[in-house]
């Protein structure tokens, strides 16, 4: 019979021992560890209590405010336009004979630019006066005749009939004769110019263009809900892109508005005896509209209620935060003017985006923060 083997037993193996306590020790080790959240204090700050244990007040920073007379203005880009911009036309039919002025001339009203040949006009003036000489003379003999009782009262009116157009002929030649000069019809700059000596052109040829930009007008785009607050004889401030700055005059202000734009025209005159300002620049136009009563505050105050209102967040005397919805009438570099608050407030400036509307703060004046900056930094 085969022996029978006993189980094995490590009670008196030392190594088995202490691998049991160092595993119950480690045990005890990541147990205490897991705990400590609940037994050691959390670094994570909580809200601040008072006394009483409830939830203080959320401290915020405040700045008075009070209104200032603020002027409104409608501001808009436009286009600066010539005051007068028209062809020249040639009036009678010739070659030229002789180009008194080149493009780009500054002239006179009425200044001769170029004159036509003059030899077929006085030719055909001569053989007008001449016409006009023996219709004179037929007239007279049918009329003495008339008085013998030797011609009849149809041959004078015949007569009398062909003086007449004699007489228009007459007219029509010197009125050519005239014609031959073409002249400036206002004083301007020559823009084109388009003539040489010896070249035939036909009567109502387009020969040049001639523009006066003295004064200049400057043409911007109102739209609808602006119209009442303009009318003729406002006063104007146009910026030009040239870094030029004129006082103006609104000269014109249009009752009809566009079909594509809904907007009014409207034109700014503008002073330019130096005609130092050219026509066709771009040009930004301010009108003052009036004046009121506005609040200076920061656009980082500015904020949106849930209806999608701008308004700006203010703290009331019982400490509460109250939204009140703004109108920005006027932008500059370091704020904006608004309507809609009380006619003194608290405006929140720092802390506005952490309270909501009727939660009750902890105000503290701007001026307590910029002391204690100056004297940390101190």
């Amino acid at each position: 019979m085969a022996e029978q083997r006993k189980p094995l037993d490590f009670n008196d193996d030392r190594g088995a021992s202490r691998s049991t306590w160092i595993a119950a020790a480690l045990v005890v080790v990541i147990v205490g560890w897991m705990g400590s959240g609940f037994v050691l204090p959390s670094e994570t700050p909580q809200p601040a209590t008072d006394d009483d244990g409830a939830i203080a007040p959320v401290a915020v920073t405040v700045t008075r405010s009070t209104p200032e007379p603020v002027t409104l203005w409608f501001q808009a880009e436009g286009q600066a336009l010539p005051d007068r911009d028209t062809s020249i036309r040639a009036e009678a039919s010739g070659d030229i004979a002789e180009v008194l002025h080149r493009k780009g001339d500054d002239v006179s009203e009425g200044a001769t630019i170029a004159r036509l040949s003059a030899e077929s006009a006085e030719a055909d003036l001569t053989r007008a006066r001449e016409e006009r000489a023996r219709a004179q003379r037929e007239f007279d003999n049918a009329s003495a005749l008339l008085e013998r009782g030797v011609a009849t009262a149809d041959r004078v009116s015949q007569a009398r009939a062909t003086l007449a157009a004699a007489n228009a002929s007459v007219a029509q030649a010197e009125q050519t004769l005239d014609n031959l000069d073409i002249s400036a019809p206002f004083a301007g700059r020559l823009e084109t110019l388009s003539l040489d000596v010896g070249e035939y052109i036909q009567a109502g040829t387009e020969v040049g263009r001639i523009v006066d930009n003295r004064p200049l007008t400057v043409a911007i785009q109102v739209p609808q809900q602006s119209l009442r607050r303009l009318d003729n004889g406002q006063p104007a401030t146009v910026s030009f892109i040239t870094g030029e700055e004129r006082e103006g005059t609104v000269s014109f202000v249009g009752t009809s508005a566009s079909s594509e734009t809904r907007t009014f025209l409207t034109e700014v005159e503008v002073p330019n005896a130096d005609g130092a300002i050219p026509a066709g620049i771009s040009a930004e136009v301010r009108i003052p509209t009036g004046e009121t009563q506005a609040h200076f505050v920061q656009p980082s105050t500015v904020s949106l209620d849930p209806e999608g209102r701008l308004g700006v967040k203010t703290v009331d005397a019982d400490n509460r935060v109250v939204f009140h919805p703004i109108e920005i009438v006027r932008a500059e570099i370091g704020g904006i003017y608004v309507t809609g608050l009380p006619e003194e407030a608290r405006v929140i400036t720092v802390g506005q985006g952490f309270v909501n509307e009727g939660e009750v703060v902890a105000p503290r004046p701007a001026s307590d923060d910029r002391a204690e900056q100056t004297a940390q930094g101190g």
